[in-house]
């Protein structure tokens, strides 16, 4: 990997770590990442960080941008020589695969998409190879994702498949985007997957809907009073496929502030992610459930 660095105007430094998302230039980005935040370095007010590059926005009136172009520079030899260890959280969220709400918002826009004939899993499914959309949805939930990037709107996670190249899922994004999209939706665009936090336009492929709230800017959710936004880059997600009644079961018990997702912390190692990939998602899997 070669990092490229950029100005963007006098008060923004893009860092490109990579040119395609991997799980190595993610680490990198947020190794460096992290470091400027703990460096407190005068003059930095915005640490945004992405799928494989990061942006930082500074006043050039408390430092110069080849001074922090510098010690940009400086952190990023020091995660050069970290050990890719995150300590992070593994979140289990139910996803409603095939839900009629997506499926009616799908329906009237049959027109923006490749396959009008078919609805957007359908498509999804057919074109990785599976010969069931229940074999598509095994293979969605079935592995961990992790959370690279939080943004776009307000609280919307990108989610990037924790297998192994050959293994993930490619899907194209609408021909022309949607007007509309339900609230908490698991989309899919490219090769990442996604939850809408709020309802408005979108272009990724719809596979269901997701009960629970990631975005509450009134922070009355109970799991969300500390922090409106639920997603931070590094968590790992494992989605769990519910019927109809567990959905909304788990509507009434988010009404009530009874629902609280299931979290474990859990130590993740790149070098032991790519030593043994299925071993790791196994060992991930077991820290979920256990307790």
């Amino acid at each position: 990997m070669t990092t490229r660095y950029t100005f963007g105007g006098d008060e923004h430094i893009f860092v490109e770590i990579d040119a395609e998302m991997s799980l190595e230039a993610f680490f990198k980005s947020l190794s460096i990442t992290s470091a400027v935040k703990q460096a407190s370095i005068n003059g930095v007010t915005e640490i945004c960080p992405a799928n494989a590059s990061f942006q930082i926005k500074f006043n050039p009136d408390r430092i110069h941008p080849d001074d922090l172009m510098a010690e940009l520079k400086r952190l990023e030899e020091s995660a050069n020589r970290a050990e890719p260890v995150l300590k992070t959280r593994i979140i289990e969220i139910p996803v409603y695969y095939q839900d009629p709400w997506t499926h009616e918002t799908l329906m009237r826009f049959r027109e923006r998409h490749q396959d009008p004939q078919a609805s957007d899993i359908e498509y999804a499914a057919r074109i990785n190879g599976y010969d069931s959309v229940d074999g598509f949805i095994q293979a969605h939930s079935g592995a961990p994702w992790f959370v690279s990037m939080v943004g776009f709107v307000a609280g919307l996670p990108f989610l990037y498949q924790m297998v192994d190249r050959k293994r993930q899922i490619q899907v194209p994004k609408y021909l022309r985007p949607r007007t509309d999209t339900p609230k908490q939706t698991v989309g899919y665009g490219g090769s990442f997957s996604c939850i809408y936090s709020v309802r408005g336009a979108g272009g990724y492929q719809m596979f269901g809907i997701t009960p629970m709230p990631i975005y509450d800017p009134k922070q009355r959710v109970s799991y969300l009073k500390d922090f409106m936004v639920f997603f931070k880059p590094g968590d790992i997600v494992k989605w769990k496929p519910i019927n109809r009644d567990e959905y909304e079961q788990a509507l009434e018990d988010v009404e009530k502030g009874h629902f609280a997702p299931r979290i474990r912390n859990v130590d993740f190692s790149l070098d032991a992610f790519n030593a043994d990939i299925d071993g790791t998602n196994a060992k991930l899997m077991e820290a979920l459930h256990a307790g």
